[in-house]
């Protein structure tokens, strides 16, 4: 590492060691970013990696909120040094003409894991790429599901949010059989899922939860059972997200905050409408359409 650099981050080391220097820090401003990420592997560990524009002024760089540790500045040739944090900092100055230049960091405290559920509360203004294990297959923003597609990586714009996922979710398959047609409804959850039923003059799914705030995930044929849906919970409505539509299937998720029963309903209920039948209704108004305008006119 060459001198320049040597009596950089030394000036540096002082800054970070001297309390009187907290009073020049808060006077100085951030430092512009070109990226930030985060990475997170399949035992819970993050690491924060943000690069850093050149500045001829000296400015501060504000960590991700956390406890940061294995602290080190890597320039663009990929030099490391590393530096020890004080307790509690939450900042870092990042002196002028450096060039461009990468900060990273571990962050040990901001990921919890209860009940098979990795939990991040994550607050930064920058524009942040999240790279997750590649396990997940689906997680939660905001209670809100984001269906990876065989991705692991996902960006969030001035990024305020709680960031939910699990690890290679157990799946449940279970069959109804109608009229003798089979129909295959898959089930993505943790929790034991008892008393499965599909109640065709109901027009609905039901089932039991034994365990209390796990992400349910039901995979609905819509031949089965066509949506909208209301989802109740002992007869009570919960909240519930319906995503990925492919034509075929939709992917109906609840969060149920108690055990109990479940109940997923629907519409329309096979063979009472089959699928094809929107379809078929909006081809044939389009075929119809000129002819009626035809009558019209005359």
């Amino acid at each position: 590492m060459d001198s320049k650099i040597i009596t950089s981050f030394l000036i540096l080391l002082m800054i970070l060691v001297v309390p009187q220097a907290h009073a020049q820090l808060e006077s100085l401003s951030e430092v512009s970013q070109k990226s930030v990420q985060v990475t997170i592997d399949n035992e819970g560990k993050v690491v924060v990696v943000h690069q850093i524009i050149n500045s001829n002024q000296d400015k501060i760089l504000k960590f991700v909120d956390g406890t940061v540790s294995n602290l080190e500045f890597i320039d663009k040739l990929g030099r490391h040094q590393s530096m020890d944090v004080i307790e509690g900092s939450k900042n870092i100055p990042i002196l002028a003409n450096q060039g461009e230049m990468f900060v990273k960091y571990d962050l040990d405290d901001a990921l919890v894991l209860k009940n098979n559920i990795w939990t991040l509360n994550f607050r930064y203004l920058e524009t942040t790429t999240f790279v997750v294990p590649e396990e997940v297959g689906l997680l939660f923003v905001n209670e809100r599901p984001v269906f990876l597609e065989g991705k692991n990586a996902f960006t969030c714009h001035g990024c305020q949010m709680v960031l939910e996922y699990s690890i290679n979710e157990p799946r449940k398959i279970q069959y109804v059989n109608w009229e003798n047609q089979e129909f295959l409804i898959e089930m993505i959850t943790y929790t034991e899922i008892d008393n499965f039923e599909f109640s065709q003059p109901a027009k609905q799914i039901s089932f039991r939860v034994n365990d209390s705030n796990q992400f349910v995930t039901t995979i609905i044929p819509l031949e089965l059972l066509w949506g909208p849906y209301v989802v109740l919970l002992d007869d009570e409505k919960i909240y519930f997200n319906e995503y990925i539509n492919n034509g075929t299937h939709v992917w109906v998720n609840m969060k149920p905050d108690t055990t109990g029963e479940v109940a997923i309903i629907g519409t329309t209920v096979v063979p009472e409408f089959p699928i094809i039948a929107p379809l078929a209704i909006g081809f044939l108004m389009i075929m119809i359409m000129p002819f009626v305008r035809k009558f019209n006119l005359h």
